[in-house]
């Protein structure tokens, strides 16, 4: 396979932006990302369409097993939510780099307002209740990868981009624990359908916020408009996978959490398994977010940029071996620590963000951003399907266990692709005492 500098096609835009002056040294940590007015913008209109998608997930899943009185049916509305995120962020990545960024987020946004809209209609019927929440699951990765690629323009590629996207992953973690139990809270006083329209309201109000909080920038790619999106999606699809460095990259990103994701997934069979009740099994669910979140901000506070980088390759190999403590069938606790240690091992993508953009050229990041998240998205859906499928046939424990040592060498072997792909300054970069130097990872 041919390196970065051997590919034309994912060489570095000529006029690709460069680094914020103020990315070149300290940035000021959290504090000085959110005093860049446009990301507040950001960071608000994430939260509040983020609690709309949870939401609606739960309340949805709600009208439509009181419609149907079918299990299945109401499993399949949370699997929708995943599943169309391949179709979505493959065939219409393009959008992401064909129109201007904020045209983009304010469309995506109109769109699930609208989708929403229709649920709550009383002669909606179930089927067209499904297929509004594919078209919701399908605009969700051009929305995340427009946005993460726009989070360049509005922060920069360095410091404070890590910074930006950090935060928006620990109010996503949040936003999950927090938005299940404001469903729940909703649900008690509305109506399925009277807790979907609340969340139409949280769509409009962050496209409002994207609207008129946010610059109106150019497109990225000046590519000819008279090409077919498809086309335009899948040959960027095609030259980023291509790349041997953005390739392997990209799969630092998936692949842990093809295999991290077994315990939530067998969360419930597990807790029957040993005898817990409903309080223990909501604690499980709980530990592996709040173990990410509170390591991402230490990671993101304590740690500079070269110790971030220094860490991401221990930290994805270390990251689903808790899960082995499974095996030994331990009690609450030990699972529970298990749980959170495997939720800190997530904070390796600090580091790994920046290797990231570096690698990507100006004209394809908004495409490699929408790939990224509908890879990422998928393969969550694929673990917790071969979860469930293991458990069939194996206990559960031993099927969190073999999970985890699984997922560990496979990231072995991953992390050898990683540094061989490695440009050689950034190796000698690592090597010396360069903390105040700006490392170049691409």
């Amino acid at each position: 396979m041919p390196s970065d500098t051997e590919n034309p096609a994912v060489s570095p835009a000529p006029g690709a932006a460069a680094p914020d002056a103020a990315d070149a040294g300290t940035s000021g940590g959290y504090r000085a990302v959110f005093a860049v007015r446009e990301f507040r913008a950001v960071f608000a209109a994430h939260l509040l369409s983020l609690l709309g998608v949870v939401v609606s997930e739960l309340a949805l899943t709600v009208l439509v097993y009181g419609l149907t009185g079918s299990p299945l049916l109401s499993a399949l509305t949370f699997a929708l939510g995943l599943l169309p995120y391949l179709v979505g962020g493959t065939l219409f990545a393009g959008v992401a780099d064909r129109y201007p960024a904020r045209r983009v987020l304010v469309t995506c946004d109109l769109i699930c307002a609208g989708c929403v809209t229709v649920m709550v209609l009383p002669g909606t019927p179930v089927g067209g209740l499904l297929a509004l929440r594919c078209l919701i699951a399908a605009v969700s990765p051009v929305f995340t990868g427009t946005r993460m690629a726009a989070l360049t323009d509005i922060l920069g590629e360095g410091e404070r981009y890590i910074l930006g996207r950090s935060l928006l992953r620990i109010v996503s973690q949040s936003a999950l624990l927090a938005g299940f139990g404001a469903g729940g809270v909703l649900l008690a006083v509305f109506s399925p359908r009277g807790a979907i329209t609340v969340t139409a309201v949280t769509f409009l109000c962050s496209a409002a916020l994207l609207r008129f909080g946010t610059r109106d920038r150019p497109a990225r790619s000046d590519g000819d408009r008279r090409d077919a999106l498809l086309k335009e999606s899948l040959a960027g699809a095609r030259d980023l996978l291509r790349n041997r460095r953005i390739r392997a990259l990209m799969l630092l990103f998936w692949v842990p959490p093809l295999f991290v994701v077994a315990p939530e997934a067998l969360a419930a069979p597990y807790a029957d398994e040993i005898g817990a009740g409903p309080v223990v099994l909501g604690l499980l669910m709980c530990a592996m977010p709040i173990g990410q979140i509170v390591a991402e901000l230490y990671v993101g506070t304590a740690l500079g940029s070269r110790l971030r980088a220094l860490v991401v390759l221990p930290a994805a190999v270390a990251g689903p071996l808790p899960l082995v403590v499974y095996g030994l069938r331990p009690g609450m606790v030990a699972t529970a620590l298990a749980l959170v240690l495997a939720g800190a091992g997530g904070a390796y993508v600090i580091g790994l963000d920046q290797w990231f953009v570096e690698a990507v050229p100006e004209a394809l990041r908004g495409r490699a951003m929408t790939l990224l998240t509908a890879g990422l998205m998928t393969l969550q859906g694929v673990g917790m399907a071969l979860a469930g499928l293991a458990a069939e046939f194996l206990p559960v424990h031993q099927v969190v266990a073999g999970a985890g040592a699984l997922g560990a060498l496979c990231l072995l072997a991953l992390v050898l692709e990683v540094r061989r792909t490695a440009p050689a300054h950034r190796i000698r970069t690592e090597v010396r005492d360069g903390a105040d130097q700006h490392m170049t990872s691409g």
